[in-house]
């Protein structure tokens, strides 16, 4: 099991937060504010700032601006397709 991932060197950046950092994040902010999720969990963000949630839904939000109060959108049906996105990325890197 990874509890973390830091990837600086794909695309400008990836970084899966800890679970501690999630919880920590979730006590300070709250759930990241996704219309049509009750609850969404911002677990990862890129060098950009931008944020990725997962809703209760089970898709991957990313922030549209880096705000953790500002607008989300979907940036995967799932966190196996967001994996699967970012492996190719790294793929295509090589």
């Amino acid at each position: 099991m990874i509890g973390e991932a830091s990837l600086p060197d794909v695309d400008n950046g990836y970084f899966i937060h800890s679970p501690v950092t999630v919880a920590e994040h979730f006590r300070e902010y709250g759930p990241a504010p996704i219309d049509g999720e009750s609850i969404a969990l911002v677990f990862a963000s890129d060098g950009g700032g931008h944020l990725f949630a997962i809703g209760d839904s089970g898709q991957v939000w990313k922030s549209a601006t880096a705000s953790w109060f500002d607008d989300f959108e979907v940036a995967a049906s799932g966190l196996q397709q967001f994996l699967e996105q970012l492996g190719r990325q790294i793929a295509n890197q090589s």
